[in-house]
């Protein structure tokens, strides 16, 4: 089956464009260099008919804003970053016969007052918790929207890390970024403890689930924990540089970890890459790109 990739200029889509160079990029800006696949330019998710000679079977859909700061700072940004983009695409592609289309909100939707741990699809939510937040739920009612046109399967993320040459508010790869260019690093607490999945297994796992049946919620983590303490052990073992604890209170959860069980059951799927292995790869990977420029 043909899949498209909407977004591949970002964080998690070079990573799939790479692993699977069968997948066909489409968007505003073109993949990294070292992305070999097809590429379709769009400028613009108004008029997507350039596609309506494509042979489309699956959607990826990565359009959007995941910096939680700036959304929350701004009053329409959630809806402008999104879920207008999310809503033209399947306006466009409810009028297509798609086998499954994917999209991604976030795991911050469940709520920390009532959520039992490992964190469950059935979980309690509380879309109201801050503008990103609530944009990934107006998402998922979108999607909702859509249901009886196009098959869609809805992943809720948890914390997603690897190697990028962007500058995200990410917990690892701003690590990794202040640690090859910085003396000074820092984290606001080492307590809290989540749920991390390294980028070439979100990548592996999402093209499985594109061979399901499935529709609706699945949580894509790995079902462990680990600490902010821990990661920050590995990436001192491997900086030689120290990371200060500025013991901060932080918002959310001080643990938070998913059930695994629908993911697991539908794809049989198991990750490949322990913490300490995702963080060397991550590691090493931005400290080649750092010293090539």
């Amino acid at each position: 089956m043909n899949t498209y990739l909407f977004g591949g200029s970002g964080f998690l889509g070079p990573v799939i464009l790479e692993k699977y160079p069968e997948i066909v990029s489409v968007g505003r800006s073109s993949p990294p260099d070292y992305v070999t696949n097809r590429h379709i330019q769009i400028e613009t998710l108004d008029d997507l008919s350039v596609l309506d000679g494509e042979q489309i079977d699956n959607v990826i859909f990565l359009i959007g804003c995941s910096d939680h700061h700036y959304l929350n700072n701004e009053i329409v940004v959630g809806l402008d970053k999104n879920v207008y983009p999310l809503k033209k695409a399947l306006a466009y592609f409810s009028k297509r016969k798609l086998n499954k289309f994917i999209c991604f909100t976030t795991t911050l939707l469940y709520d920390k007052v009532l959520m039992k741990q490992p964190v469950k699809e059935t979980e309690p939510i509380n879309p109201y918790i801050n503008e990103y937040v609530f944009s990934k739920y107006l998402s998922e009612e979108v999607v909702s929207f859509y249901r009886e046109s196009v098959p869609s399967i809805i992943i809720r993320c948890s914390n997603i890390y690897g190697p990028t040459k962007l500058i995200r508010p990410d917990l690892i790869p701003t690590l990794v970024h202040n640690l090859l260019g910085s003396n000074d690093v820092s984290v606001w607490s080492k307590k809290p403890i989540r749920d991390f999945i390294y980028l070439e297994d979100a990548a592996d796992v999402l093209v499985k689930l594109l061979q399901t049946s499935y529709t609706g919620i699945v949580n894509l983590a790995t079902g462990t924990s680990t600490s902010v303490g821990n990661i920050c052990q590995i990436l001192e073992d491997l900086s030689g540089k120290k990371i200060a604890d500025k013991d901060i209170e932080v918002t959310g959860p001080m643990e938070f970890y998913c059930d695994t069980t629908l993911l697991n059951t539908l794809t049989n799927w198991k990750p490949t890459f322990t913490i300490e292995q995702g963080l060397t790869k991550t590691f090493s990977r931005m400290k080649q790109w750092t010293e090539s420029n």
